[in-house]
Formats: structure tokens, sequence, C-alpha cells
């Protein structure tokens, strides 16, 4: 099984670890797109700070985050699944799992990234600020640039099993997974469930989406799940007592879309 996952927005501080070791990270198919990226966000980042917030989309109040990626060559490094926080992260929470779970994560896990393309939780990267909605001057759109090294790479990693892919929009854009990887990849949305005036209403909570989404993971490294297919996954999910309405694909080659109808918001 492999868990897509989007980062967080919010991230913890690099620390005083040793620094980036770009050749070490997973994926070293990836390592010529890392480079390019890494190489610009720096140059932009130690020039005009200004322009630097402008193609970041930073706020003054995080003038701070461009001072950071200025530095992410020589910044302290941590293991990813301690640098990305945020609700999905803090419902997730690698760091309390039992060794085994600890062990599923580091093999089922991978983060999508608009800087690195994808890591998984054990590679050790610096904290950073760059989504995959830039637009970096000479780069151009990392959603759109991202594409072909990952079409590259990413069916390998997926390997013959489940893709569970938990991924946000902008990040979701950066690779689609087709052809036979499609048909054993699954999408959730999760929706919330009330009753209004006796008729039930359905909708996305976006804070609630990300918590529950990571449970969901949780779970599933706790459990030891390892389902092969979304059919499979399915099953899996019922018996973590999640209540799931799938839907299987029109046409072979395309993902199936899983909803998880909750009741309660916590």
């Amino acid at each position: 099984m492999l868990v897509l996952l989007p980062p967080s927005e919010g991230k913890a501080s690099s620390g005083r670890g040793a620094p980036l070791r770009p050749e070490a990270l997973s994926l070293p198919g990836l390592a010529t797109a890392r480079e390019a990226v890494l190489g610009e966000l720096v140059e932009l980042c130690t020039g005009d700070e200004d322009k630097a917030r402008e193609v970041l989309g930073l706020s003054e109040g995080l003038r701070g985050e461009v001072a950071k990626n200025a530095e992410l060559r020589t910044a302290g490094a941590r293991p990813a699944g301690e640098i990305y926080t945020g609700v999905l992260y803090d419902a997730l929470g690698l760091a309390s799992l039992d060794t085994a779970a600890k062990q599923r994560a580091a093999r089922s896990l991978l983060v999508f990234s608009g800087l690195w393309g994808a890591v998984r939780v054990t590679d050790r990267i610096p904290s950073y600020r760059c989504s995959m909605g830039v637009r970096l001057p000479g780069i151009g759109a990392l959603g759109a640039y991202w594409h072909a090294p990952m079409a590259s790479v990413l069916p390998e990693a997926a390997g013959g099993g489940l893709v569970l892919d938990l991924r946000s929009s902008a990040y979701a854009a950066a690779w689609k997974p087709k052809g036979e990887v499609a048909g054993r990849t699954a999408t959730v949305r999760v929706l919330h469930a009330q009753m209004v005036d006796g008729v039930e209403k359905r909708s996305v909570v976006s804070h609630f989406n990300k918590a529950t989404k990571g449970r969901i993971v949780r779970g599933l490294l706790t459990e030891g799940a390892a389902p092969k297919d979304p059919a499979e996954l399915v099953e899996a999910l019922h018996d973590l007592g999640y209540a799931v309405e799938a839907e299987p694909p029109a046409k072979a080659g395309r993902p199936w879309a899983l909803d998880v109808v909750v009741t309660e918001i916590h």
C-alpha cells in the first residue's frame, strides 16, 4: 500500500541537526528536478525579499519564511514526519505509533511537496515554505513542472498494490495515476452528515476532513491493514468502524472514489 499525503502549510523548525543531503532522499529519480527547484528558491530568497514574498504568496507577518528558505542548504534537517505539522499530521500522530506501525509508515507514506516533489516521512529535510501553487520566475508553475519527473518515478514507487490518494487538489495535480495504477487507486472524501429540518445534508468541512484522513491512516497503520486494492480498502475501513460509500469507476483505468460519511465532528 502506498499512501499519498499533502504536506502541511505550517512546519516545525529545522532544529540543529545535520544539514540536508539531497542525494540521501528517497525517489532518487527526482533528484535533478529537486535540485533545480531548490537552487531557484534559494536564489530567489537571498535576493529581493519583497519579490520573494510576492512569488511565495507570503504576508508581511511571514517575512521570516524568506530568510528560512535562503538557508535551506545549511539549515538543520529532521525527518519529514517531524517537519510536517498541522491537522492531518496531528491526527496521524507518527511519533506515538508503536515500532511496527512506524515501520509501516516508513514504507507506505509519501508526502508531496512543491519543493521536493515527494518524500518519505523518514527523509531528512529542513523546514521550508514553498507550496505546489507557487510559480517560480524561471521554472514556472510547480504543479506543472513536477508532471514529467513524477510520471517517470511514481509508477514504480506505487509497486503492485493499493494507492490511497489523500492529497488536496493542488498536490494531486502534480501526479495523476494512469492506466493499471489508476485502477488500483482510491481517493477519499470525508463528508459530514447532519439532519436539517428532517432532511440529511452532507458537507465537506476542511479541518475535520484533514483530521479524519489522519485518523484513517493511523488506524490502517496501527492495525497492520494491507489492502491490495480499493475493494479491500473498503473492507478495511469498515473494520475500523467507518461508514464508507464506494463508487467503482465507470471505465477501467480510473481511480475509485470513496466517501467516508461521519455524523460527528471532532
